[in-house]
């Protein structure tokens, strides 16, 4: 792998590697992107409080999330369709979150199955849930995360309906590619990642095919969630589902003061403030302007964590600073995997950790956990 320095090296890397449509899926916000620009720019806008001579000798990065011990407040999120950005995606990219000491996230719609990374991996992980309109596939997927030892549960709540991303539609996304003239072209100037994919048999979403009645195959990602993601979710079904998991549950997906209190209220143990990478309701604020009402609101009786935007270990810094208890990074491990399967993960991962290590010590700070807004010259309107 060339010198990586910083994320962006790695997205560039991605680009190159991957498939126009995965890419792209990756890549891309619902309508005009909007949202999915604030996150990050919205970031970029905080700036930092620069102190000197102040003693930052043995400084450390590591915490807890949800008691877990972490290497840095940072989790791997629930990506769908991880294993077509690389060759299965999800294994690897659990493989290298274990190694590093922080968690992952298995989505509802990943390539590789529940069963797939618990096969490969140690340690427990954590697994996504989408609420289908199929509840007995949806308490059946339960039961299979408690059978691999899942040690969390994340419910995600804002995605009722799928938000439009006009590249998706445009590229006529689907798992695997279609063969069309277009796909085929553009495969053709991908030749490592066509070698990697004909390498493996996990090619199509390992937690749906099979496993639900009369579906043998499904090709298609807006098909499938079209049909099956449920518009009447409810509280009273999220609560539920808390009943059904005695494990930790996470409630993703939380934007406003009112939903945080409904999941504190339901027994949530931590909660995700995000707008879903900017790819449900675009014109959403950034994920960090609704991040400090939730946990002036809600952060003494859960956890909360901030996922949206996050490119480098200084936006870690800036989300704990506003009162974030820990982050989620989807994009940017995306691209390390893209560009260089699990061993790209993991410089992800470096880089994260090195950025916030630095810019902690700047700041005049040795451990993670004494972080507070402090540091911060300039905060989010």
């Amino acid at each position: 792998m060339p010198a990586i320095t910083c994320i962006e090296d790695l997205r560039h890397l991605a680009q190159k590697r991957t498939p126009r449509m995965f890419f792209d899926y990756c890549e891309s916000g619902s309508w005009s992107e909007s949202t999915l620009h604030a996150n990050e720019a919205d970031l970029q806008a905080i700036k930092f409080r620069q102190r000197v001579a102040v003693d930052v000798d043995k400084r450390t990065t590591a915490t807890k999330m949800l008691g877990e011990d972490v290497a840095m407040p940072v989790a791997l999120a629930p990506t769908g369709l991880t294993g077509m950005q690389h060759a299965d995606g999800e294994i690897l990219a659990a493989q290298a979150a274990e190694a590093f000491g922080v968690p992952f996230t298995l989505s509802t719609m990943s390539i590789c199955s529940i069963e797939d990374v618990a096969a490969h991996t140690t340690k427990p992980f954590w697994f996504q849930l989408y609420v289908m309109r199929d509840r007995k596939f949806v308490h059946r997927l339960i039961e299979r995360a408690r059978a691999a030892r899942c040690s969390a549960l994340v419910i995600t709540v804002d995605l009722q309906i799928m938000g439009q991303r006009h590249r998706d539609v445009k590229n006529g996304l689907s798992a695997p590619p279609k063969p069309t003239l277009a796909n085929m072209i553009n495969l053709a100037t991908k030749p490592g990642w066509c070698l990697k994919m004909l390498g493996t048999k996990r090619r199509n979403f390992g937690n749906v095919v099979g496993h639900v009645d009369g579906i043998g195959d499904v090709s298609s990602l807006a098909e499938w969630t079209a049909g099956q993601f449920d518009p009447t979710l409810s509280w009273d079904d999220v609560r539920d589902l808390r009943r059904l998991w005695d494990g930790k549950v996470i409630i993703k997906g939380v934007m406003d003061v009112a939903d945080a209190l409904k999941a504190v209220d339901i027994g949530a143990d931590a909660i995700i403030v995000s707008n879903h990478g900017g790819r449900q309701l675009d014109g959403a604020p950034s994920s960090v302007a609704a991040l400090t009402p939730i946990v002036d609101a809600v952060g003494d009786r859960c956890e909360v964590w901030m996922d949206g935007g996050i490119r480098s270990g200084q936006d870690v810094l800036r989300a704990m600073a506003l009162g974030a208890k820990g982050t989620m990074i989807g994009r940017a491990f995306l691209y390390g995997l893209a560009a260089g399967g699990k061993p790209g993960v993991q410089k992800v991962l470096e880089i994260i950790r090195k950025e916030l290590d630095l810019t902690m010590a700047f700041c005049g700070h040795r451990h993670i956990d004494e972080v507070d807004a402090d540091i911060l010259l300039r905060r989010p309107g």
